[in-house]
């Protein structure tokens, strides 16, 4: 009995030391900054999951069932939250919610928007590490050496990725690059460049628009529109056929976050000289 007790209580420390922080996110860019900030110690769901489109994303009621178990939740006020936020909020009201739900504004070349993909720059996603650091911190405050020193290797890696990438389009000629969907504002924002959009407020062009961006993309002496393969690129192939070019898929939802980013850079410095 007595060696049964000591068994017992030896076994307590290793099974409250595997309890993982239950962590849900909205995309899965955001899925890797925390997995690589939180490592073992947490478990990290993205709601959008690869190949969903985010503007017509529905959580599925397994979700919305283990978000009652969550401890945090990272969002990126991308569309679908705007109609679900107060439903996931009241689903558990312990959770924590953290991330910049309203976005950031850029001036493009048609119009103002709002644009949810912070994680397009590399300085911004340094400042979400720090972000879902001092979350993880705040929740488990017994490992926040742990979490410290994966937030300062992630954000060396990031600074590292954004020399790389200014490195690679400092010197191009053309600065304006054509997208079916304003994905792109901050990272043109921080690298110099200028994206022109297809899609208005989430809608395709209609007849005079196309015809506005097609005059355009001849002007800007543009070969290659961006789609997001989650996304419809009709009207991207439209434009493409008529100046002669080519419809390149470039993912800002990519899970492997650095790589990707460090591929995009390649793609844009390959096709803007």
């Amino acid at each position: 009995m007595i060696r049964s007790i000591w068994l017992a209580c030896l076994l307590i420390p290793t099974v409250a030391s595997a309890v993982q922080i239950q962590v849900f996110t909205t995309v899965l860019p955001l899925k890797s900054l925390a997995e690589k900030i939180g490592g073992e110690h947490v478990n990290v769901t993205s709601m959008v999951g690869s190949g969903d489109d985010p503007h017509t994303f529905s959580p599925t009621s397994q979700q919305i069932a283990r978000l009652a178990q969550a401890d945090l939740y990272i969002t990126a006020g991308i569309e679908f939250e705007k109609a679900w936020m107060e439903r996931i909020k009241s689903t558990n009201s312990e959770m924590e919610i953290i991330g910049d739900s309203n976005g950031h504004e850029h001036e493009h070349e048609h119009e103002h928007e709002l644009d949810p993909h912070p994680w397009t720059s590399p300085l911004l996603a340094m400042n979400m590490a720090d972000t879902i650091s001092d979350a993880l911190i705040r929740i488990d405050p017994n490992n926040h050496k742990f979490y410290d020193k994966n937030r300062y290797s992630l954000q060396a890696e990031l600074s590292l990725l954004d020399q790389e990438i200014q490195k690679q389009l400092k010197n191009l000629k053309q600065r304006k690059f054509m997208v079916f969907h304003p994905a792109w504002g901050h990272f043109a924002e921080r690298y110099g460049l200028t994206q022109i959009s297809i899609e208005h407020e989430g809608k395709e062009p209609g007849a005079r628009a196309l015809v506005e961006l097609i005059r355009e993309a001849r002007k800007e002496k543009i070969r290659v529109i961006f789609v997001q393969p989650q996304l419809s690129k009709r009207a991207a192939e439209q434009i493409a056929d008529a100046i002669g070019g080519r419809v390149v898929p470039i993912d800002p939802l990519s899970a492997d976050y650095i790589n990707n980013m460090r591929k995009i850079s390649q793609q844009l410095s390959e096709t803007l000289q």
